[in-house]
């Protein structure tokens, strides 16, 4: 919804120093250059350690600019077996327990925060725009689709929000992208019941990442079927959006 509101700018921070950083440039705009926009920040009432900030050149822009890659794979790859996490909001906790589960299947998995897939949509929408009113120029590249130029494996997005909004960046992905989201109704007892029966729980994104491999080839079909009998991922189960 926030994607109909032109100067509404929202983020779904997963750490205290995305939030800090966001909070820091929204207070620059809109009081100091008195820009006219404003925020709407997803807070969690869930209780998780707060990670450290990565280092690197790239962060910052990253978390304002909707993304930025938050852990490597500590595995070596053959560039067949791998894999992308995006993760939003407290969901990025469960996209790094899957890289752990990955890695035990032998899978390489980078872990990605998006910190706002509505700046990356409306970016790579205004890239286009661009590119299509001045055809004899030489064309410009989407942020998100620089961010994972030369990337390898399947993408896997996996959030607290409806599939509708990760499938926004679709059209700038460089290779096969699978969405999880909370589509449908559905209370529970707990976050990990909840979570298992949206389909956004660790197991369910590694099983999905597992499922992207194994129709690339690069992964024996047994070793899906394996992961799936081990995390009790009954594939009968109702859709949450059918319920």
């Amino acid at each position: 919804m926030a994607q109909t509101v032109p100067n509404l700018k929202s983020y779904d921070p997963a750490f205290a120093y995305e939030l800090a950083v966001i909070v820091r440039e929204g207070i620059q705009r809109m009081y100091e250059k008195q820009e006219n926009i404003f925020y709407y920040l997803t807070i969690y009432n869930e209780t998780y350690p707060m990670a450290a900030m990565p280092t690197g050149p790239d962060i910052h822009t990253g978390i304002l600019r909707g993304m930025y890659c938050h852990r490597r794979a500590e595995i070596r790859h053959d560039g067949k077996r791998k894999a992308h996490l995006l993760g939003s909001g407290p969901i990025l906790l469960q996209a790094l327990q899957a890289q752990k589960l990955l890695a035990d299947a032998g899978v390489a998995a980078d872990v990605w925060s998006v910190t706002s897939y509505n700046e990356l949509f409306r970016q790579a929408q205004e890239t286009e725009r661009w590119n299509r009113l001045h055809p004899a120029a030489p064309p410009r590249t989407p942020y998100v689709a620089r961010l994972l130029e030369g990337e390898e494996g399947v993408f896997v997005a996996a959030s607290d929000f409806i599939k509708a909004l990760p499938n926004s960046i679709a059209p700038w992905l460089p290779g096969a992208y699978y969405v999880l989201g909370t589509d449908g109704y559905g209370l529970s007892e707990s976050r990990p019941d909840l979570r298992d029966y949206f389909e956004v729980s660790a197991e369910h994104i590694a099983v999905t990442a597992l499922y992207g491999l194994v129709q690339q080839g690069a992964l024996d079909l047994s070793v899906l079927e394996e992961a799936m009998t081990r995390y009790g991922i009954d594939p009968e189960k109702p859709s949450a959006a059918q319920k």
